[in-house]
């Protein structure tokens, strides 16, 4: 398959939905869920609680990404207009030199159980240490599927945590999820754990429950952008310069890690995980060990003179469990991926976060960020005003010309152009 489809933007949505299969092999009528949305009210209703109707998310697919040599094209739904145009342009850069190159931790969660009024906290740590061996067979036992698969608790430790009503002791079970997520097995473990744990530290149990820093959970990718591609060394160094920002100062670091996010949440989103999961194991791994929040990415130049992008992130996503296998388009979605594990999926949704981080720099090095943004926004002012599809882009040319992408704008420009017409 190839991921380069040049002309796909131009293309209806029935004709890429086609393209689409015939790039992957996915057959076209299972894509055909993707047109209504892929869930009905009844579907939804045993989803979640108190269900009155559906809220529809654009999907879209990015294109040109090549990750680990073999090219892929990704779902990602999102709302924001641009976030998948200019990752697929990121990944068309990439290509020139290998695409992205990724590697990933074992999928290894951690649930907490915290322990209060332990009349000796030191010695209780060093007492549940002693019963690991008994601890993690009983959490074993909760769930014999997983070990068989190869998965289960992994290693057990012991935390004193100091807080101004007391000392908390806290046990930490890391478990390998395998392909899951994990969140409902690590959580069964830690309340079937939670009497023994009391009793042997001599305390009472509160909070039995999983850890959404998922830092020993990693995915990481890697790039190399041309520099002649990108617009030269002089854009180069201020793409570093813009990062080195993020990484010196938490107010940049927060809107250049939203936009490392923008691509990551959209594919997560597109795949029926866990987006809160991962955007708070994200943002909470931007905190360094000296506690300031700081950039997720990492740019440099090589000694050719290319830019080099780099990315390490948690990335808690699975493809067993939740609305992965329940809902259809996202069950769609994974199968346009073509991915086996949830590795190469959190492996996958990393790469977009890089190519997504790179583009929005180098329109922040250039044009800034608005120009390519409010093209696209463009057509959803357009849209709000009541323009046809016919109206529509006459009114985006208009808009973008008199640079004014506003409603009120928008409705002058359209009521200009009936008048015109009759």
């Amino acid at each position: 398959m190839t991921s380069r489809i040049p002309g796909f933007r131009d293309e209806s949505p029935a004709d890429r939905r086609a393209l689409v299969a015939k790039s992957t092999g996915v057959p076209l009528e299972c894509l055909d869920v993707l047109a209504s949305g892929g869930l009905t009210v009844e579907q939804a209703d045993h989803m979640i609680e108190n269900v009155v109707g559906l809220l529809g998310v654009p999907m879209g697919v990015a294109t040109n990404f090549r990750v680990n040599g073999a090219d892929v094209l990704v779902p990602m739904a999102t709302e924001e207009p641009s976030v998948v145009a200019a990752a697929s342009n990121a990944a068309r850069i990439a290509r020139e030199r290998g695409g992205f190159h990724t590697s990933s931790s074992e999928p290894i969660m951690q649930a907490q159980v915290q322990v209060l009024d332990v009349a000796d906290p030191d010695g209780a740590r060093l007492r549940l240490l002693e019963a690991g061996e008994e601890l993690i067979r009983l959490a074993n036992d909760q769930d014999p599927m997983l070990v068989s698969f190869g998965g289960g608790v992994r290693d057990l430790k012991v935390r004193v945590v100091d807080a101004s009503p007391g000392r908390y002791v806290v046990v930490h079970l890391m478990v390998d999820v395998r392909d899951a997520m994990g969140a409902n097995a690590v959580n069964t473990m830690a309340e079937a754990l939670a009497d023994r744990i009391g009793e042997i530290a001599g305390g009472r149990v509160l909070l039995r429950i999983l850890t959404n820093k998922a830092d020993m959970r990693l995915a990481r990718a890697r790039a190399v952008f041309e520099a002649d591609a990108l617009g030269g060394a002089e854009l180069v160094g201020n793409i570093v310069h813009a990062a080195a920002l993020a990484e010196a100062d938490p107010y940049r670091a927060a809107t250049h890690n939203k936009g490392i996010m923008n691509g990551i949440t959209a594919v997560v989103l597109a795949t029926g995980n866990d987006t809160r999961a991962v955007e708070a194991g994200a943002h909470s791994h931007a905190v360094g060990a000296g506690g300031r929040y700081t950039a997720l990415s990492h740019f440099e130049v090589n000694a050719d003179g290319d830019l080099v992008g780099t990315l390490e992130v948690p990335m808690p996503v699975g493809l067993v469990g939740g609305a992965t296998k329940v809902h259809p388009a996202a069950g769609t979605a994974v199968r346009l991926l073509g991915v086996a594990t949830a590795s190469e999926l959190a492996e996958i949704i990393t790469a977009v976060g890089l190519a997504q981080n790179l583009a929005a720099l180098r329109a922040l090095a250039t044009e800034g960020i608005q120009r390519g943004h409010m093209s696209l926004h463009a057509r959803n002012i357009a849209v709000a005003a009541g323009a046809t599809a016919a109206e529509i882009p006459k009114v985006v040319r208009r808009l973008i010309a008199d640079r004014a992408v506003r409603a009120d704008r928008a409705e002058q420009v359209l009521a200009e152009l009936r008048s015109q017409n009759g």
